[in-house]
């Protein structure tokens, strides 16, 4: 019974694995991207290169800035002021810092408009607004969550639901987040996020840029067509996942007999290769500036290089109210929301996504 105990305790994880090929009419990749909203660390492995072309740096440097604000009412977003100057005009992003999603109120914009609220028992009861139990609440049902549509209720600022809701953020349960926000329009100003929000205290910021050369990099040997691998022939798109882990984290692969921080190794068959280029991007990143990496990545073997593949790697806060879309996320112990592409010189490429226990399938 111990044994069954533990057993499930131990957390449950769900990777989905599938392939396909840029140029496919029914390819989904440019959607995934862009309704996985709350992303903090994006990073790409190129294998045999030393030098990051011209066109990569420039992305890298450019997926900046968002912004900080410190105690911000939750009222100032369904004001038809930052509804019509941002939330109707490109893409904005925005979610609670330093809250715990299985702990304490948390709040997130979604770029289609949609303010989804995760409340505890009390608080949702006291603003009044109408939602429905957490998924992951367990028998007691302690969070509930909320779903605000911006757009519609931008629509009629004279409504009763309008009203209701204003009168619940400004006067029966007011309540203020500090905010993670960022915003991208075509030809619009950076400064107009920091100029909108001038009375409160906010900060703008630049996402953390780390990049390094890695020398005789034992990388697993792929073939597009095998997904799932092939014994002594090609590794399969969970053994490369693994081995993204171990290479991100600066693990040392070689699994020697007096290391005994970690046993791990490269999956086989693999290669040497004489450098490998990893680029860490941190911060709050939206994924239209994903969605440019990932095309520029794909132009990348537009000339012949000698890397068979790239790798696109991209982590969402842990603490999002939502992973994939408005599907809720949870906790639990990991809080983990991930997706990992590898781009083949053929543009082929594998689609990896990684969820935790409190979450839906991915998409």
């Amino acid at each position: 019974m111990a044994t069954l105990r533990r057993l499930r305790e131990v957390p449950r994880h769900l990777l989905v694995c599938e392939k396909s090929n840029f140029g496919h009419d029914k390819s989904r990749h440019r959607h995934l991207v862009e309704t996985h909203y709350h992303n903090y660390r994006v990073s790409f492995l190129i294998p045999e290169c030393g030098i990051l072309s011209k066109e990569l740096k420039n992305l890298v440097m450019e997926t900046g800035p968002y912004y900080f604000v410190k105690n911000l009412p939750l009222h100032e977003l369904i004001t038809h002021e930052f509804i019509n100057t941002f939330v109707k005009k490109g893409s904005c992003c925005a979610l609670t810092y330093n809250t715990n999603i299985d702990e304490d109120n948390t709040a997130a914009l979604l770029p289609n408009g949609k303010l989804i609220l995760s409340l505890d028992k009390d608080t949702y009861e006291e603003t009044g607004l109408q939602g429905h139990p957490s998924r992951y609440s367990g028998r007691k049902i302690m969070k509930f969550i909320v779903s605000i549509d911006l757009m519609d209720l931008s629509c009629n600022l004279d409504s009763k639901k309008y009203k209701r809701i204003s009168w619940s953020f400004k006067e029966k349960k007011p309540l203020k987040f500090d905010f993670l926000l960022a915003w991208h329009h075509t030809g619009a100003e950076e400064s107009a996020m920091m100029s909108y929000f001038s009375s409160y205290r906010i900060q703008e910021h630049q996402p953390k840029i780390a990049v390094s050369t890695m020398t005789d990099l034992q990388c697993p040997v792929l073939q597009s067509s095998e997904l799932g691998g092939k014994p002594e022939v090609a590794c399969g798109a969970r053994e490369l996942l693994d081995w993204l882990g171990a290479v991100f984290s600066d693990v040392e692969l070689n699994n020697e007999p007096n290391n005994f921080i970690s046993t791990y190794c490269c999956p086989q068959p693999s290669t040497v290769v004489a450098k490998a280029y990893l680029c860490t991007i941190t911060g709050f990143i939206l994924p239209e500036k994903i969605c440019l990496l990932l095309e520029q990545l794909c132009r990348y073997f537009d000339e012949p290089k000698l890397a068979p593949w790239v790798t696109l790697s991209v982590q969402g806060f842990a603490d999002s109210p939502v992973s994939w879309r408005e599907k809720e996320h949870g906790f639990r112990k990991g809080g983990e929301h991930l997706y990992n592409f590898v781009i083949f010189n053929n543009q082929d490429y594998w689609l990896q996504m990684a969820v935790g226990a409190n979450d839906d399938c991915p998409p």
